[in-house]
């Protein structure tokens, strides 16, 4: 006889885990509707004028001041000394003026380019302050340094020492990294400037003596409050028009 062998009982099958539901989707933000796009093209298009026009951004000045800016003094270029290790600052500075402050700035004391240009603002300082000008020269300099530069030119004007730049940084004339560049920076009793730029030896001088002479501020870029309203409300007028299209 044929013995019959019992099949295994096959093991259970196994329980496959449940899907995890998915999250639901975040509902996406209502798309801005035509007039919506349109106020915001004009609020942006506005303030980027603005600017381009003025220098500000959000309201503060971007970069160091230019001709026509009348500057807060308060904290403006930090704390320098003078060659005879005094300390003070622009502000102070101003207030001992009778009509305001020339900062001329150089790149090291006793070298030939800038023996040449507080030369050239030693001979020329009488006309130049019978304005009520203060005349100074400004440098990284230490005063040890600019007191010998002094005393060797005879110069009739204290020279300004900024080692760390603040002044120099601040009126937009020092070179990267540790150098400063040849200029002249000037500003009036009411703390308006009326020139900001780099220039020659000579050219520096030049600035000043124009400005004496009633020949105005001087630098690129000079713009009048009115010229700045008139450009900002141009614009803002053209995208007004383009969005009423899109309104429309």
């Amino acid at each position: 006889m044929v013995e019959l062998r019992k099949r295994k009982t096959p093991p259970p099958a196994p329980v496959r885990p449940a899907k995890k539901k998915a999250a639901p989707k975040a509902e996406k933000p209502e798309k801005k509707t035509a007039v919506g796009k349109a106020k915001a093209i004009v609020a942006e298009t506005v303030e980027a004028v603005k600017e381009a026009v003025t220098g500000t951004t959000n309201g503060e000045k971007a970069g160091p001041p230019k001709v026509g800016d009348t500057i807060d003094l308060a904290t403006f270029g930090g704390e320098i000394e003078t060659h005879e290790g005094t300390k003070t600052t622009l502000a102070k500075l101003l207030e001992e003026s009778k009509g305001g402050v020339v900062l001329f700035t150089y790149p090291k004391a006793s070298t030939p380019g800038c023996t040449k240009q507080v030369c050239f603002f030693r001979d020329s300082y009488e006309p130049l302050t019978a304005t009520g000008l203060s005349i100074y020269g400004l440098s990284n300099d230490s005063p040890k340094a600019n007191t010998t530069f002094k005393t060797k030119q005879n110069l009739p004007y204290p020279l300004l020492c900024d080692p760390s730049q603040t002044l120099i940084a601040a009126i937009g004339l020092k070179k990267a990294p540790k150098g400063t560049t040849r200029g002249v920076f000037v500003i009036d009793k009411s703390g308006k400037v009326l020139a900001a730029e780099p220039g020659s030896p000579e050219g520096t001088v030049n600035v000043v003596k124009k400005i004496v002479a009633g020949g105005g501020a001087t630098g690129a870029g000079e713009t009048t409050k009115e010229q700045e309203d008139v450009a900002i409300a141009k614009t803002a007028s053209e995208v007004a028009d383009t969005a009423a299209k899109v309104d429309a």
